[in-house]
């Protein structure tokens, strides 16, 4: 017999998840990236596939959305090119297409560095299983965030070494200046693995001895090791961390400083800052970072 709370309990619908969401990347020549490019463009609009894709002589990095069985398909045939043949992906399911628009270029750099980094002789991954072993035996190896500020103020792994940049191009200059030790183990990080990979080669090439980049990021760790070494929230610039990685904020919002890890560009177009902004807050000054910003003549609609 049923009871009569489950009776009149009201009826809720499962959120219907037919869309995906995909990240991927790889450092590997493509000789012609422009012919890729026209292929990979032709690909997305037949499967009505949106995000964005670049490409260059160093390889491939993309963030894109659609329907989960269109992008099963664009996978394969992205692994029909040899040099694609082994990509991995970071996958979460969605309810709708995550991006507004196509977006397919080819650039210097996949990730702007603005160095010349060889990935013949590339650092070596070493796996979220392994780098917890280390952290829970206090190794003397150096963990380093290759982020920006804003992304480490949200949360980083215990101890780790981090860098006052503010663009990933930044990494050298910051690095000679960091005087870090060349005999040590070292490890670098990032959020899903493609600035730690360049980041660990470049140390390689640089005279450090022993260098190491975490495979899959942060991401990946969190997704083996949850509630561990790393403390915080980690920053993603498409909003698509699954939920049951976020833990307990460690920051507060800039305005209010309730406890918060929402971080949002400033509403005013001159100054597009990125700050911590808690809900109330956004409502209270229109997502703007202060007073006088409210007041400036130009805003995001």
């Amino acid at each position: 017999m049923y009871k009569e709370s489950q009776i009149y309990k009201p009826f809720e619908l499962a959120k219907v998840m037919d869309y995906k969401t995909i990240s991927l990347y790889k450092y590997v020549s493509l000789d012609e990236p422009e012919v890729l490019k026209e292929k990979l463009r032709n690909y997305c609009e037949a499967l009505d596939i949106l995000g964005r894709i670049l490409l260059g002589k160093e390889g491939i990095n993309a963030a894109i959305s659609g329907k989960k069985e269109n992008i099963e398909k664009f996978k394969q045939l992205l692994k029909k090119d040899k040099r694609l043949a082994d990509l991995t992906f970071r996958e979460l399911e969605a309810e709708k297409n995550t991006y507004h628009k196509l977006v397919v270029r080819v650039r210097k750099e996949i990730v702007v560095f603005g160095k010349e980094v060889s990935f013949k002789n590339k650092a070596p991954y070493i796996t979220p299983k392994k780098l917890k072993m280390l952290l829970d035996k206090k190794t003397d190896a150096i963990l380093l965030d290759a982020r920006n500020s804003y992304e480490i103020k949200l949360g980083k792994f215990k101890n780790a070494i981090t860098l006052p940049i503010e663009t990933f191009r930044e990494f050298p200059e910051a690095i000679k200046k960091a005087k870090l030790p060349k005999n040590k183990p070292i490890i670098s990080y990032c959020t899903g693995g493609i600035r730690c990979e360049k980041a660990a080669t470049y140390l390689k090439q640089q005279g450090f001895k022993e260098v190491y980049q975490l495979k899959g990021g942060i991401i990946q760790y969190m997704n083996e090791f949850p509630n561990t070494y790393f403390e915080g929230n980690c920053f993603v610039f498409d909003d698509s961390l699954t939920p049951s990685l976020k833990v307990k904020p460690i920051t507060t919002c800039d305005i209010c400083h309730a406890t918060s890890d929402v971080m949002i560009n400033c509403h005013n177009l001159e100054c597009d800052k990125l700050f911590i902004c808690c809900p109330t807050c956004q409502t209270k000054t229109k997502k703007h970072c202060s007073p006088a910003c409210e007041k400036a003549p130009r805003h995001r609609p």
